[in-house]
């Protein structure tokens, strides 16, 4: 059993160091706007969800799952033959998009066939960087896409006919990047709102700067503004993030991150809005440093690197690169339960996506980081039996 608490990485100035960053001037933080439906995290009460202190996670052994929740199948084959993808979104009409995160190309999936949607122009795949993360309008007819480019990470549309892209529209550019810690994740919100996660760009000290869009979860309108009612009157909806990989809503319209860790703790986060997380002060336990929310869960960074994160049938479902598994971890409210190491045989796990009476998970052997064997990359599909 891990255990997270009195785990401190350092103070903001010492990360620093070990990094080999410079203090950035524009870190002050500005006052929050008067939009903000909630105070600054440095005055939230000690209520705040995921304020308490982290409850640890095994190492991960496969066991039986929770009594009373879904336990998954089998896996098969889904579709075959995808390099890297990426970003998942599911259709009205059975059919999934993924995103090749290297290659740049959108593809349309359902069991056994893949047809291409479009190649997305001025992606930029370098290391972490790509193509990332995939969300739709309610209506189906746009498309949001994650990228990176030589020059930043940006969000933009992209009008869909559901068999082709057209005409791109940017909504969001300038967002800071680097080989590493782009985040890159997109989900549409149940209040019609996209919400974007970012990462570092391995600037740590940005994460702690409202103004910076770095290592954040970004709250956007379909047009690509800042949500109404965002904590800080921009895009900014939480921050003190390192990289967040996986976004998820549950049944009840509560929001959940996975995140990658530095040398000692993978995080699963309950976000608030206005909500600090840590980053660069802390992995694990925050209760240290008043102001700054704890995680439901902390991994060991050298059994996990989590990944895509998805809310099926009581649970949610996370997938792990470095740990090459998917995790189950069952929910009670605001409330997590002991995680449940499945599908540990199939290499690294990235993307996640609920998907009918199932879920989807994408493996990601091609990455540069895994060992792809023959079919490789592929969708696998996992029926929940419910207990």
């Amino acid at each position: 059993m891990i255990s997270a608490r009195g785990t401190v990485i350092g103070a903001i100035t010492v990360a620093l160091i070990l990094s080999g960053c410079t203090p950035n001037p524009t870190t002050t933080d500005p006052a929050p706007s008067s939009l903000s439906p909630v105070p600054d995290s440095s005055t939230a009460p000690a209520s705040t969800p995921g304020a308490s202190p982290p409850r640890a996670s095994p190492a991960g052994t496969p066991s039986a799952s929770p009594a009373g929740t879904a336990s998954p199948g089998t896996p098969t084959d889904f579709v075959t033959d995808l390099t890297t993808p990426w970003g998942m979104v599911q259709m009205t009409d059975g059919s999934v998009l993924v995103s090749e995160r290297d290659t740049a190309m959108i593809k349309k999936v359902t069991r056994g066939r893949t047809v291409e949607v479009g190649r997305v122009p001025g992606v930029a795949a370098r290391g972490e960087g790509g193509l990332l993360g995939l969300a739709l309008s309610a209506d189906e007819r746009t498309l949001f896409v994650h990228l990176s480019t030589g020059d930043d990470n940006r969000i933009v549309s992209y009008g869909f006919d559901g068999t082709s892209i057209g005409t791109e529209k940017v909504l969001l550019d300038g967002i800071p990047v680097s080989g590493n810690h782009n985040g890159g994740q997109l989900i549409m919100g149940p209040d019609g709102f996209l919400y974007a996660s970012t990462g570092d760009a391995s600037v740590r000290q940005d994460a702690q700067d409202k103004r910076s869009l770095a290592g954040k979860i970004l709250r956007l309108t379909i047009e690509g503004k800042p949500a109404p009612g965002n904590p800080y009157g921009n895009e900014v909806f939480s921050y003190g993030h390192r990289n967040v990989q996986g976004l998820a809503f549950d049944d009840d319209g509560r929001l959940w991150a996975s995140e990658f860790g530095d040398q000692t703790f993978d995080e699963l986060n309950l976000i608030t809005a206005g909500g600090n997380y840590g980053w660069p002060a802390i992995e694990g336990d925050a209760s240290t440093i008043d102001g700054m929310i704890n995680p439901e869960r902390v991994w060991a960074t050298s059994d996990n690197s989590p990944s895509g994160l998805a809310f099926a049938a009581g649970s949610l479902w996370m997938g792990g690169l470095r740990g090459e598994r998917l995790w189950q971890i069952p929910l009670s409210g605001e409330r997590t339960g002991d995680p449940v190491a499945t599908v540990t045989d199939r290499g690294r796990l990235r993307g996640v996506l609920a998907y009918q009476d199932g879920i989807l998970v994408a493996t990601s052997n091609t990455d540069g980081r895994g060992e792809a064997a023959d079919g490789d990359d592929r969708l696998l599909m996992i029926k929940l039996e419910r207990a």
